[in-house]
């Protein structure tokens, strides 16, 4: 008997609908929509770097979307409207799914609205902004970004905290980084395929159940260590564990709000598992800082000198820069996706912190039954004791072992109590 075939009505209406969601989202590719082509990058460092780039409305309306953007926000009215229909307005699966429909409906609008202002501040709605605070009187995440900067300042120099030499090439960074994987989701099952590949422009990059690796990218023992952890227990983790669902089968896609979600927990794993260091935490601080620069008037050639004060090369200025006018103008509002790794952290270790002060550690693994939002939890929990959602299948062994994570957190909660101000006049001869 199928799994189909094995569901009452009520679930199998849930299933039709969550089918529905995964089938209409299917051809948004917001990425390949708003990245600028390689002739834009050839032309730009051309003039050294002097001339903004070659980018307007009419760059991106000679590139299709690939659909009919009227017809599938139309597409998407019509499953929320099915969805109250058939589920009612007060059902915790519906409200995710009809959330899950108007954030598409959004992507499209903003997918439209490339090369004008308003990309921009659907961004924002979408993706949030630097300038937002978490609570009212609280630093914004551009303020956090800037206090994690001058934490890296104050260590910069030290010798001993230079990147270890990237002496592993692309063939031996499959190769440890496929028997890392194995260990977790089962050797010789084929479950995450590792490969090399010559048409990405990242080091690596995941997706549903494979990473590839960059041909001619160079890698050093940290570098594999975190792609286990970022791009394997996280991003493909929680892709499979969407795929396993046999109602809620809209998990195992994510609009924007899980991105904040997924990036979160995928630098929090990098935390937890000590695989992070000074220079990706500070490239992740960059990128919120150069967002917040763009925010407040910057074009791209500002950004672009802004990267090459941080020391990066043209090219790789360049490519930093893109990323926060992609889909815009060079002179518009950003592209704020890149908020989503700080913005993320921020939002996932506080809701940890919480479960485990509230006493819900059974709240917490949830986070990886799928691409999850974080507002959703409270419906997950409900979904999972109703048998519409299975619990995570893949889950990383820092977030199985609730006794651990649990202890951190509480020692976590009591050291959040102290004033560090206190702490440092106290400990001024001492330290």
């Amino acid at each position: 008997m199928s799994t189909h075939e094995s569901l009452n009505d009520y679930q199998r209406t849930v299933r039709t609908l969550s089918d529905r969601i995964v089938e209409a989202q299917t051809p948004i590719r917001v990425l390949d929509a708003v990245k600028w082509d390689d002739s834009v990058r050839q032309a730009f460092l051309a003039s050294d770097g002097r001339e903004l780039p070659a980018v307007d409305r009419s760059y991106y309306e000679s590139r299709s979307l690939g659909f009919d953007a009227s017809a599938k926000k139309q597409e998407f009215q019509n499953i929320e409207r099915d969805v109250t229909r058939l589920l009612g307005q007060f059902s915790p699966v519906g409200q995710i799914m009809r959330r899950m429909c108007k954030e598409y409906r959004m992507v499209v609008r903003m997918l439209e609205a490339r090369g004008t202002a308003d990309f921009g501040l659907i961004s924002q709605d979408l993706y949030g902004a630097a300038s937002d605070a978490f609570h009212a009187g609280d630093p914004t995440l551009a303020d956090l970004g800037l206090m994690l900067s001058d934490y890296l300042n104050n260590i910069a120099d030290r010798g001993d905290l230079k990147d270890e030499p990237k002496t592993l090439n692309a063939t031996q960074a499959v190769e440890q980084l496929q028997s890392r994987l194995d260990l977790v989701f089962g050797e010789g099952e084929g479950v995450i395929r590792v490969f090399e590949s010559d048409g990405i422009v990242a080091d690596a990059a995941a997706g549903a159940d494979y990473i590839k690796i960059r041909s001619d990218a160079l890698f050093n023992e940290r570098d594999i260590r975190a792609l286990e952890v970022h791009e394997g227990l996280v991003h493909v983790g929680t892709t499979l564990n969407g795929q396993s669902q046999p109602i809620c089968t809209f998990l195992a896609k994510g609009p924007p709000s899980s991105t904040v979600t997924q990036e979160g927990l995928a630098i929090l794993m990098e935390v937890i598992a000590f695989t992070s260091y000074p220079t990706r935490l500070r490239k992740l601080t960059n990128r919120t800082r150069a967002i917040h620069m763009a925010e407040e008037g910057a074009d791209f050639l500002d950004v672009y000198d802004f990267f090459r004060q941080q020391g990066y090369s043209q090219e790789d200025s360049y490519g930093n820069a893109s990323r926060v006018f992609r889909g815009s103008s060079p002179n518009g509002l950003p592209f704020t996706k890149d908020l989503s790794y700080l913005r993320g952290f921020i939002m996932i270790y506080n809701y940890i912190q919480l479960a485990v002060r509230k006493g819900k550690l059974e709240q917490i693994p949830l986070l990886f039954c799928g691409k999850t939002t974080l507002e959703d939890m409270r419906s997950l929990r409900q979904l999972v004791d109703e048998g519409l959602v299975m619990p995570p299948k893949y889950l990383p062994p820092q977030f199985a072992d609730l006794n651990a994570l649990s202890a951190w957190m509480c020692f976590s909660n009591f050291l959040n109590h102290l004033s560090l101000d206190r702490i440092e006049s106290d400990y001024a001869n001492i330290l």
